[in-house]
Parts: structure tokens; C-alpha cells; sequence
């Protein structure tokens, strides 16, 4: 049985130096995941042409408060049969150049244009977000693969304990000084080790696909995560959570949008006014090209609603209502970004608490193990009381470790909250 297991040991250490270096190819800081991410993550690219989609709305709004200037060319002919059976032909030409101005429309035209800026800015705002948002799954991802390539130690040193507890207690065994079932429970530790590793090795892969993703990459390849489980952004002192909202995107791009609504519906109450307009021509026609005959038209047009069966007053108790919906969401986004803001700093706390508590956990396991090994080995304690000394120091590491990822998830959690990009670096 012991033969078995060590030569099992053997195979489980080279699989795992193997894959240790089919993975560690290229290694990745969190500097480099960020560039890369800001340069091919695909939110943000289809949040960047939102804003350019933006910007051409904007041009094309304002195009109406510039002349609008057309050229023309016209040809035809015709034929005309007289009762006598004869026809005669004739044929028509004619170009020339119009244009049109608007003067005045109540100013509707510059509360739109003025609307579309705003529409702009909250398309800004909202590839801000998205960058946050990017970010803090980046962090995750990145965090995700730290964690399961120290999970992969760890469990290595689990492993080790485990297959030299085996040993010793197979000895005594042998020896008569120790009951089958505690060799049952050794045997049946050191499988669950296994496992662990295996385990292990299956989350590393899956973070290092979702990291690939989270940077914009197209295809898996071998990576690691380089860093450490330390953080910047401890804020010890509770902040002015109120005045770190003011900056936040999502309230942001809610007021931008309400602004674009606040104008819209000055734009609706424009509709009320009348509209001048003016044209102005120049032409050249003739039944032969080129066409000599001048012609030449100036004019000015006014036009003013009188009845559209309510269309007018229904834009605006549309817009209205737009304009109060987007007001209370704004308040709402608002206060449930405050509250974000708490529960975030109030976990990140927690978290950075945590570790120095596991910590000192960890270190009293470890002290408590080595005392016990000792106790164990010359029959001071039972085999029950070593094995729950071992078992609370296998705990202990994964705690620690977990500890330690959980402090990094709740500093990008509160980044995100503060609503921090990609560039927060």
C-alpha cells in the first residue's frame, strides 16, 4: 500500500511540474492586462463608436441652421400628335442652383443641437462606466488567477503533509502501535489531496480563459498572473461618500441625459412658433443645351400651426414626462450609489481585517502542528487529536489564501464603486 502511494506521489509531482510549465509561458502584470484591455475589450470599442454615433447626431441636427444649397439638371422631350396625324416635338432643358436658410423657428433647432451635446456627454459618460465595469471584472479575472496559482501550491504543501502523515502512521501500523481505521483516515486525506491539486489545476485553466477574455483577447493561450496579494486603496479613514458620487458615471450620464431632456422640451414648446424661412434661385432654361433663358426667385416663407388635432401639446406632455421620469431616476441612481459606496468601503474593511486575523490563525496552526507532529511521533497524543491538528492547519492555508484574494475582490469592488476606469492605474 505505502509502494502504491508513493509511486502514485511521484506521477502527481511530475504532472504538476509539467503543467506548471505548459502554463507559464507568458506572464502577464496587472499593468499589462489593463493596457491591453483598454486597447481591444470589445464593450469598449462599441462604447467608443457610441460616442461617435453621437457626434455624427449632433452634425446632422445642426445641418439645419446652415443654407441648404442644391444643384439641378433637367432634360425631356415630348411628343404631340394633331388631328391631321402630324406630331411635334419639344424639348426642354434646364439648370440652375437653390437654396434655403432658416431664420427663425422659435429656436427649436439650437435647443436640439443643444440637446444633442448633451447626448454626447452622456454617451461619454457611459463608455466611462463601461470602462469601471471593464475594469472590475478585469481585476477579477486577474485576482481569480492569482489566487488558483497559489491554490496550487498550497495544495502541493497539502499534499506533502498528507503523503508524510501516511507514511508515519503506515509505519506504526506496521508496527502494531496504531488501528487500521487511522490508516483508512491517512489513506483517504491524502486522495482528497489529490483532488485538491486536480482541482486546482482545472480552476487555474478556467481563470486563464476568463482573464484571455476580460483583455479582448481572441484565442486561449498559456499565461500567468504576476503580482502580489497586497492592495493601494486601503481608505482607512471613512470617506465623504456624497462627495465621491458627485464624479461617479452612472449619476454622470443620468444628468447629462436629463439635460439633453430639459432642452428636448424647450425644443417642443418651440413647435408653437411660427417658422420663417428663406429661398432664394437662379436658373437657365431653353429647348435647345445649352439653355440661355435667365430666371431668377427670392422669397421668404412663414408658416405658423394652427390645428394638428393636439399633435404639439401631446410633444410636450411627452417630454415633460420624460424629463420628470429622468429627474427621479437620477435621485434614485444617486442614493443607491451612496449606499454602494458604504457597503463597498464597509467590506473592503472587513476583508483587510480579515487577513490579519487569519494570519495569526495560520501562524498558531502552523507552531500547533509542529508540536503536535512531535507529541504524535512519540506517543504523547492519540492519533484523533493529531489528525484534528492537521486538519485545522490544512484549513488554515486555504482560509488564509482565500483571505487574502477576498481583500483584493473588495478593493476592486469598491474601486468600481467610486466608479474608477481603466485609466485609475
Amino acid at each position: 500500500m505505502l509502494k502504491y502511494f508513493r509511486i502514485f506521489s511521484i506521477l502527481i509531482l511530475f504532472v504538476s511540474i509539467c503543467s506548471s510549465r505548459a502554463f507559464a509561458e507568458e506572464t502577464l502584470s496587472w499593468q499589462g492586462c489593463i493596457q491591453e484591455a483598454a486597447k481591444n475589450h470589445p464593450d469598449l470599442i462599441a462604447a467608443g463608436e457610441e460616442i461617435k454615433q453621437s457626434e455624427a447626431g449632433k452634425q446632422v441636427t445642426a445641418s439645419a441652421l446652415y443654407p441648404q444649397v442644391d444643384a439641378s439638371v433637367n432634360a425631356s422631350t415630348a411628343s404631340t400628335a394633331s388631328s391631321a396625324g402630324k406630331s411635334t416635338q419639344a424639348d426642354a432643358y434646364n439648370y440652375g442652383v437653390s437654396a434655403t436658410q432658416l431664420f427663425f423657428d422659435g429656436a427649436k433647432t439650437i435647443n436640439e443641437v443643444k440637446s444633442a451635446s448633451e447626448t454626447i456627454n452622456a454617451s461619454k459618460q457611459n463608455f466611462r462606466f463601461t470602462s469601471a465595469t471593464v475594469r472590475y471584472r478585469l481585476r477579477s479575472a486577474f485576482v481569480d488567477l492569482l489566487r488558483a496559482q497559489e491554490m496550487l501550491n498550497i495544495t502541493q504543501e497539502i499534499y506533502n503533509i498528507r503523503r508524510e502523515n501516511m507514511e508515519l502512521i503506515t509505519l506504526r501500523y506496521e508496527s502494531g502501535l496504531e488501528h487500521k481505521g487511522a490508516l483508512m483516515t491517512s489513506e483517504a486525506d491524502l486522495a482528497s489531496a489529490i483532488y485538491d491539486i486536480s482541482q486546482a489545476k482545472r480552476d487555474a485553466e478556467v481563470a486563464q480563459r476568463s482573464l484571455i477574455k476580460e483583455m479582448g483577447r481572441d484565442k486561449l493561450t498559456p499565461i500567468t498572473a504576476k503580482g502580489d496579494f497586497e492592495i493601494k486603496d486601503s481608505v482607512e479613514i471613512k470617506p465623504d461618500f456624497e462627495a465621491i458620487v458627485k464624479n461617479n458615471p452612472s449619476v454622470q450620464q443620468l444628468i447629462a441625459q436629463k439635460n439633453a431632456a430639459e432642452f428636448s422640451l424647450r425644443s417642443a414648446y418651440a413647435n408653437f412658433s411660427p417658422s420663417l424661412t428663406g429661398s432664394a434661385g437662379a436658373n437657365k432654361n431653353g429647348s435647345h443645351w445649352a439653355p440661355r433663358g435667365n430666371q431668377w426667385n427670392l422669397g421668404l416663407a412663414l408658416s405658423m400651426p394652427i390645428f394638428e388635432g393636439g399633435l404639439r401639446f401631446a410633444q410636450v406632455s411627452q417630454a415633460k414626462a420624460y424629463l420628470n421620469q429622468l429627474k427621479e431616476n437620477e435621485r434614485s441612481t444617486k442614493d443607491s450609489a451612496v449606499l454602494t459606496l458604504e457597503q463597498t468601503w464597509a467590506i473592503l474593511q472587513d476583508a483587510v481585517e480579515n487577513v490579519g486575523v487569519q494570519n495569526k490563525s495560520l501562524k498558531a496552526t502552523e507552531e500547533r502542528s509542529k508540536i503536535a507532529q512531535a507529541q504524535y511521533s512519540t506517543g504523547f497524543i492519540t492519533f484523533d487529536n493529531w489528525i484534528i491538528i492537521e486538519d485545522n492547519l490544512v484549513k488554515a492555508k486555504k482560509a488564509f489564501l482565500e483571505a487574502q484574494a477576498n481583500k483584493l475582490y473588495a478593493e476592486a469592488g469598491w474601486i468600481q464603486a467610486k466608479g474608477e476606469t481603466l485609466e485609475y492605474e
